[in-house]
């Protein structure tokens, strides 16, 4: 009799849990049918956290071993997580009102721990509501189905669970379709419009000729935009000079939605008095449109992590002048995804904040409302959302520095190999693109025989800006069978790029690239 006793209080623990488990995965859904892909579905908040106290090692290791796949690991992680907490404080609230005597509102009393985590983790009250009333609503099922079951119903657990995952699995497709359909429809709200002249397009004089009747001058923009179409290579494989699916890393999977009208950047720390420029303030200044280059400091030497816009904004030297800052060391940016990285104040000098990317506003992925970009330096330090500069008196370790990684300092130089195709002729193509941050690049050479003997490529013109990649082609005569093909840069001081791969840890990938061709 004890053992079959025990046995059932074994078997009512697994079910009590299985249904908690549950009543976590259904208030993942629920959070996330009311806010979708957003800072107000509760997995964001927790991924955060994880990205921030996770030791370095484990994200050294995603980054190099696993890649982009180990982004997706983080999201799956932080989701799992998530369901466990929430699951644990449903079951929690069911036991409460159980022990109070009060096993039909076992599911109201559940939801609530659910909704004041998720409020705690969002600050969305209404939007918690969501997750609140998902979790309650499994468990009042579970319920229902354990008070309809039949005195001879051999089953009465099974039933229970089954209708608790029915539950889920109902609520998790309804969560995905409302959750996608208000992220879809969540962007950025417009922001204010600049004085005329001061958005990089001229005059401001092109609607007047349009209602004239009159073809409109082209901007500034696009006459930048149509010199780096003509001076780019038309190759299979190879991206233009102003690339047409720009790469970004982020800490969490889940961008920041700031709108123009929030958002403002603040000066402070080592400073007279602090200051601070909201949108208004820094699209009446006037403009400055510039191509440039972002090399992130995690990708593989051959990667495609580097890329390259027209980034228009105003220079952060005025802004700093405008503040008073005094000559210091360094600075700490911070960004609204609790980004936060370091690096010298006369570099922060050199460098942008934007708002238009490739003539359009700035996207959300790419730091919407204003971003960094820091001509030169490793993509890590071109903070995106960007809302604080803090002026520092002595070094510190910013977010990367802090997992054991040195990338805020100049960009290694490197010459990818990207495309390879026969041509008409059967000669071979082979073609990339080649950066080395504000030292330029002045030539890039090609072996077809594995490193003994090497030949100048053709680049492309190069185009206006202080740290922009070129592009490169070769063709050749194949020799028979398999070779080896290596390509390597010399930067414009004449320095020739590093043979020996390091790869990405610490400080960026570096080394020649070679590919072996059929």
């Amino acid at each position: 009799m004890k053992r079959q006793e025990l046995t059932a209080a074994a078997r009512e623990r697994w079910v009590v849990a299985l249904v908690a488990l549950a009543a976590g995965g259904a208030a993942v859904a629920g959070s996330y049918a009311a806010a979708g892909f957003t800072p107000s579905y509760v997995v964001a908040p927790v991924e955060t956290v994880l990205a921030r106290y996770i030791p370095g090692v484990f994200i050294t290791f995603a980054i190099v071993v696993l890649g982009d796949l180990g982004k997706q690991l983080s999201l799956i992680g932080a989701t799992l997580l998530a369901v466990l907490v929430l699951g644990t404080l449903a079951g929690l609230g069911r036991a409460i009102a159980e022990q109070a005597g009060l096993r039909p509102l076992a599911g109201p009393f559940a939801g609530i721990p659910v909704w004041g985590a998720t409020v705690a983790l969002t600050g969305r009250p209404v939007l918690s509501l969501g997750a609140g009333l998902a979790a309650a609503l499994v468990v009042s099922l579970a319920g229902l189905a354990g008070r309809m079951t039949r005195a001879d119903d051999p089953s009465p657990d099974r039933r229970r669970v089954v209708t608790s995952l029915a539950g889920l699995a109902g609520l998790g497709a309804a969560g995905w379709f409302l959750g996608n359909r208000r992220t879809s429809s969540g962007g950025p709200a417009a922001p204010p419009t600049p004085a005329a002249g001061q958005d990089g397009s001229g005059d401001g004089g092109s609607d007047a000729q349009a209602a004239a009747g009159e073809t409109p001058a082209p901007t500034e923009t696009e006459m930048l935009l149509a010199e780096a179409e003509e001076k780019s290579f038309d190759i299979d494989g190879l991206e233009p000079l102003v690339s047409e699916e720009f790469y970004h890393v982020d800490i969490s999977s889940v961008n920041p939605q700031v709108q123009a009208q929030d958002w403002s950047l603040s000066v402070t720390g080592a400073v007279p008095e602090e200051t601070s420029f909201d949108y208004q303030d820094i699209i009446e200044r006037e403009s400055t449109l510039e191509f440039s280059t972002l090399r992130c400091v995690g990708e593989r030497l051959n990667g495609k992590k580097t890329d390259t816009a027209l980034w228009e904004g105003v220079r952060v030297g005025d802004l700093l002048e405008a503040a008073n800052v005094p000559d210091r060391c360094c600075v700490m940016a911070r960004g609204a995804d609790s980004f936060f990285e370091e690096f010298p104040v006369a570099a922060l000098r050199e460098s942008l904040l934007v708002y238009r990317m490739n003539g359009a506003l700035l996207p959300r992925a790419h730091g919407y409302p204003a971003r960094l970009v820091v001509p030169g330096h490793w993509g890590e330090i071109h903070v995106k959302w960007v809302d604080e500069l803090e002026i520092l008196d002595e070094p510190a370790k910013g977010y990367w520095e802090q997992k054991g990684w040195h990338g805020t300092g100049p960009v290694n130089t490197v010459a990818k190999l990207y495309a390879v195709n026969d041509r008409p002729d059967g000669r071979k193509q082979v073609a990339g693109h080649s950066y080395a941050g504000t030292r330029g690049i002045r030539t890039v050479e090609v072996s077809t025989d594995g490193g003994s003997t090497w030949n100048e490529a053709e680049l492309t013109e190069p185009l206006p800006g202080r740290a922009v990649w070129r592009q490169w082609k070769y063709e050749y005569e194949p020799p028979g069978g398999t070779h080896e093909v290596v390509v390597r840069a010399v930067d414009g001081e004449g320095t020739l790029q590093p043979q020996e791969d390091s790869g990405p840890y610490p400080s960026g990938p570096s080394g020649w690239v070679s590919r072996r061709v059929d």
